[in-house]
């Protein structure tokens, strides 16, 4: 059977006391870690939230730089592609005024032979005749 006497009194002091030791040197050190561990992981969720805001706006200034790259480089190709268009134009033209100029030249040079050639053979008309006429009659004129 269990005796309540001044034993029982001197237990619950010394179970208080053994509480308040453990409190101060095994429980609220712990805590004290605990709280610590706590925060720590509350300031690494933070920057992680943080930096993944940053990756999100680093993406999307990323994708807005390659479609504005995207753009200004549809429109210089535009650009050269019409400043091509109108260098082959000029060529072109050049290359289509030198051949009619050549033909011209041509035109008139053959113009010039065809009048010479009717020319010599004006001249000869007369040797052709008589010599035709004398093929066909067998005889001179």
């Amino acid at each position: 059977m269990v005796s309540i006497d001044g034993s029982l009194i001197i237990q619950i002091v010394n179970f208080i006391f053994l509480i308040w030791i453990l409190n101060v040197v095994l429980y609220k050190p712990i805590r004290k870690v605990l709280i610590q561990r706590k925060e720590k992981i509350v300031g690494l969720e933070q920057k992680i939230d943080t930096a993944g805001n940053d990756i999100k706006e680093k993406d999307n200034a990323f994708g807005l730089g390659i479609k504005e790259a995207k753009a200004k480089g549809f429109n210089e190709k535009g650009v050269l592609l019409q400043e091509a268009a109108d260098e082959e134009r000029e060529i072109i033209e050049k290359i289509n005024k030198k051949a009619q100029a050549d033909l011209a030249e041509i035109r008139i040079k053959i113009a010039k032979d065809v009048e010479v050639a009717r020319e010599s053979l004006l001249q000869e008309i007369d040797s052709f005749t008589n010599a035709i006429g004398q093929k066909i009659l067998g005889r001179a004129f």
